[in-house]
């Protein structure tokens, strides 16, 4: 039924994709004081001619030491010509809540970001959990975002950056030297590898490449990075495009009904149609990125 929605749209000339980044304000990282890292980030989508992106949003971490000074970074991203969406107030875990106190939370969010310029009435789930395999509670917070006009804030594809950037705030601790370049091209592998797995997926189960959306976060990496990966993107025959472009595409209109229902909505399709993930290339986990991690970045065990 949906799957013949989004076939009908005609193959897109060029594979496209948009940026998205998650957990808005964000703790400290690795390399980075936050409101340093805010600038980067801007300066360098600005240098890469990345004319929007979204920041989805917590405003409950606001509250918190780390959140201090967040409403201006925030404005900053705005002022940038860049839009917010609501990632729930204080990113809760939806297997931990009734769903009437989720939709509560997720109000929480709408009252601070309503207000704003650059808002747009997108919900993404914190965790891209949205009901695991209680059908449920599924339902009723999908049937609660529509009756708030809330669309679903979806991602296509994910490389795990969170993880990457965890693992440099952990080695920065513990005082570890860091080869930034091994990190750099880990940072870049671990993206392109996903995007590709994801846009693979996509084909075989819609027969067309969608708008495609990257999951990313507010990180000190994104901010070092996130320029290479905007030139290695469209060097493989990407455009970048805007999220309020992405977020048009007819794949917005898909709810898929499968066993567990958490992650991208292109690996959720794919799960509806019993259709197999691609052999290659690789989208790493968290244990193969640890291990790239330790082996390239800190050289802590020998090339074989």
């Amino acid at each position: 039924m949906i799957l013949s929605l989004l076939c009908a749209s005609p193959l897109l000339a060029n594979k496209q994709i948009a940026l998205s980044f998650d957990d808005v304000p964000r703790k400290a990282g690795a390399f980075f004081a936050q409101e340093e890292r805010s600038k980067r980030l801007i300066a360098a989508l600005r240098r890469s001619k990345v004319r929007q992106v979204v920041f989805f949003v917590n405003p409950g971490k606001l509250e918190d030491p780390d959140g201090a000074g967040g409403e201006a970074r925030i404005a900053a991203y705005v002022a940038a010509g860049h839009l917010i969406a609501n990632h729930s107030f204080s990113h809760p875990h939806l297997r931990q809540l009734t769903a009437a106190d989720y939709l509560a939370d997720i109000d929480k969010g709408e009252a601070w970001l309503k207000p704003r310029p650059g808002y747009r009435p997108w919900f993404r789930f914190p965790y891209l959990f949205e009901g695991g395999n209680d059908k449920s509670k599924r339902d009723a917070v999908r049937a609660g975002l529509a009756a708030r006009g809330l669309r679903n804030g979806y991602v296509t594809a994910d490389g795990n950056d969170w993880h990457i950037e965890q693992l440099t705030i952990d080695a920065a601790k513990a005082g570890k030297t860091m080869d930034m370049e091994a990190l750099r091209r880990l940072y870049l592998q671990t993206h392109l590898s996903a995007i590709e797995y994801h846009e693979r997926m996509a084909r075989g189960t819609l027969g067309r490449s969608p708008a495609h959306v990257l999951l990313l976060h507010e990180t000190d990496i994104a901010a070092l990075f996130i320029g290479d990966l905007v030139t290695e993107l469209q060097r493989e025959g990407w455009t970048i495009i805007t999220a309020d472009a992405a977020y048009r595409d007819p794949l917005g209109k898909a709810f898929p009904d499968v066993p567990f229902t958490s992650g991208t909505l292109t690996g959720m399709l794919a799960w509806e149609k019993k259709i197999d993930p691609p052999l290659s290339p690789l989208w790493m986990g968290e244990s193969v990125i640890t291990h790239l991690f330790e082996r390239r970045v800190l050289k802590e065990t020998a090339n074989p």
